[in-house]
């Protein structure tokens, strides 16, 4: 029997405020263990939390951006377990009034289609604390930090309509570059300010019932999410295959030994006891706040990437490149207004700068080389100032200097000899001392140009331009 996988994911987006949801308490990472926690966040009896105005703006933002339906008014709930690390052994959530509804992040899959996936809603929560389980002599301990507990989180879910793994790890990734773009959240995923939760299913293909469906916890690449859904699908087609039965469960990923293990029996509403905060007002939300979220919002990657086709002529591919990072798309396009060149600029960015990014492991405006400068460097190729290949070695020297392109140029003499009369004679005085090769040349044997144009190069110190040399030795030997 032939089986169809169902997805739905939920995503918690750790949002980028100073402070947390409902306390002044610093969010800033890496933090000593318990040295951002006051009464509130430690969850003692008789302190009350107040929402954090930063967080309604993220979140709202976020909610724009994803095309959903923003709520004027929405409230807050009590979600109650019992986890070591959650103090208050409650989470406050929104689970019956969320502050968005509806939207959607379209994705070209794998197959060239295009695709919307839809969203039920994004609502506001707090985190949880976090285990730190001892090592040596502490082993048979685990120690809770509240730091990360109340940090101020946005839970993004998905209609069960992804139906492969690819596809999931392709809107994490549009996802991840919208909610960048809107500048909501780092979207860091190794310090889990980005995580994921995965519900699969399968079911016979042509059926419309949803099967049994298994949750995987706590993902944090987009690797690990579509090697995740691949192995769960195909064990829950083995299980049935062999006349099994899916267990709603909750399952973790095991990156070690690439499987999913259970992890707890599959906990559903009615088992968190949601009631309404009453430590909590409502979120009330006017017109001219959400105006205002929406006045902030710059412009997406989609509507960039059809800018970016229409205005410098790039193609698909490049665009897609380009704006999948915000600060790579601004970077372009600061290097455009230097130097109106799109293609030959967006070549260099895409090549070079991006090379840089990836050995120093750093962002695109901490290369040493700025926009500018990627710009004033495809001018001086364009004007036949230095060749393609001293471009390069000019690039090198910027990168590790921090000098201009034509700085450098000036210092080194390195710039291009493209004066036609000044060429003219050198080219000349190469072919007078070499009668032999010139005679050869003439009777057919055009390789010997290469031998010219070293002459040539060598004779000018490398300077010559090698387009113009090329031209007129041409000219002079025909």
């Amino acid at each position: 029997m032939r089986y169809e996988t169902v997805i739905g994911l939920e995503v918690h987006v750790q949002l980028n405020t100073k402070s947390k949801a409902f306390c002044s308490c610093s969010t800033e990472f890496g933090a000593e263990p318990n040295s951002h926690v006051c009464p509130v966040c430690m969850g003692l009896p008789g302190s009350l939390p107040v929402l954090n105005a930063a967080s309604a703006e993220k979140a709202v933002l976020a909610g724009l951006a994803l095309g959903c339906n923003i709520q004027k008014v929405s409230c807050f709930d009590r979600k109650n377990y019992f986890y070591p690390d959650l103090p208050k052994a409650y989470q406050i959530s929104q689970m019956y009034m969320p502050v968005c509804l509806g939207g959607g992040v379209t994705i070209e899959s794998e197959d060239g289609q295009t695709k919307t996936i839809n969203l039920t809603r994004i609502h506001i929560e707090e985190d949880a604390g976090k285990l730190v389980h001892g090592e040596g002599a502490d082993a048979e301990f685990s120690f809770v930090d509240l730091n990360r507990s109340s940090i101020p989180l946005i839970e993004i879910v998905s209609e069960p309509e992804l139906r492969s793994a690819s596809d999931a790890r392709l809107y994490m990734q549009k996802l991840r570059t919208i909610l960048l773009y809107a500048d909501v959240s780092d979207c860091n995923m190794e310090e889990g300010s980005m995580r994921c939760d995965a519900n699969i299913s399968i079911r016979p293909v042509g059926q419309e019932k949803f099967g049994t469906r298994v949750e995987i916890k706590n993902m944090n690449s987009f690797r690990n999410v579509q090697r995740a859904i691949e192995y769960e699908a195909k064990r829950q087609e083995q299980v049935l295959s062999e006349g099994g039965t899916i267990r709603q469960e909750t399952r973790l990923w095991d990156n070690n030994n690439n499987i999913t293990l259970p992890m707890r029996s599959k906990e559903d509403a009615e088992d968190y006891r949601y009631y309404p905060d009453p430590d909590v007002l409502p979120l009330v939300l006017d017109d001219k706040f959400i105006n205002d979220m929406k006045a902030r919002l710059p412009e997406l990657p989609d509507s960039r990437r059809k800018r970016f086709m229409e205005d410098y002529g790039l193609p698909l591919d490049d665009a897609d490149l380009l704006v999948s990072d915000i600060k790579y798309a601004s970077y372009y396009e600061e290097a455009v207004k230097a130097h109106n060149s799109p293609k030959m600029v967006a070549n260099w960015v895409m090549g070079e700068v991006l090379r840089v990014v990836n050995d120093k492991n750093c962002g695109i405006y901490d290369t040493n080389i700025s926009p500018a400068s990627i710009g004033e460097l495809v001018a001086l190729i364009e004007s036949n100032k230095i060749s393609g290949k001293q471009a390069k070695e000019v690039f090198a020297l910027a990168v590790e200097s921090g000098k201009t392109p034509a700085t450098i140029v000036k210092e080194s003499g390195m710039e291009q000899v493209s004066d036609t009369g000044a060429l003219e004679a050198i080219v000349q005085k190469v072919i007078d001392e070499s009668p032999a090769e010139s005679a050869r040349y003439r009777a057919g044997e055009v390789k010997l140009q290469g031998f010219f144009v070293g002459q040539i190069m060598k004779a000018s110190q490398g300077k010559a331009n090698p387009k113009l040399v090329n031209d007129i030795l041409k000219k002079l030997l025909s």
